[in-house]
């Protein structure tokens, strides 16, 4: 039961932290060293079905898959790391592209003050077409000011 726990918490933790990961590397990697890749996401032509910022979906799923093949290989908890990330990478799926951006286009409208507070702090950080004076660098946490009411 105690190691069921454990890579509950593990998985969840990782969830979690990859929040924070996923921040930082959009304010620090996307919107500085590999800018040439995610620029089009904020430039986007909105015919084109994948863009170059779509490579980061598997710059993420690397790691996920790894630590999911070793944990298995090695009956380690590391398995429970890599479930964290691909999940998070689900979230983001169903949270960035199908909510935020409509590629798939389901959940047009809403009115729950979590859901439209993502949606309104996503569209203030693509205000910004250039690399530079970015804001609201985070998918599932916002600044409050994006979550009251209106």
């Amino acid at each position: 039961m105690n190691n069921i726990l454990l890579n509950i918490g593990i998985t969840i933790g990782t969830f979690l932290l990859m929040e924070a990961v996923a921040w930082a590397t959009h304010k620090y990697v996307m919107h500085g060293l590999l800018w040439k890749l995610h620029k089009d996401h904020h430039q986007v032509n909105r015919d084109q079905i994948l863009q170059k910022n779509d490579y980061f979906f598997l710059i993420f799923a690397i790691p996920s898959i790894l630590c999911v093949i070793s944990g298995i290989k090695f009956s380690s908890p590391i398995l429970f790391i890599g479930i964290g990330i691909a999940l998070y990478g689900l979230a983001y799926f169903i949270v960035h592209e199908i909510f935020i951006h409509q590629r798939i286009k389901l959940l047009k409208k809403t009115n729950i003050a979590y859901l439209k507070g993502i949606r309104k702090a996503h569209k203030v950080h693509h205000k910004k077409l250039g690399k530079e004076d970015g804001s609201c660098f985070g998918m599932l946490f916002v600044p409050l000011q994006y979550l009251k009411r209106s």
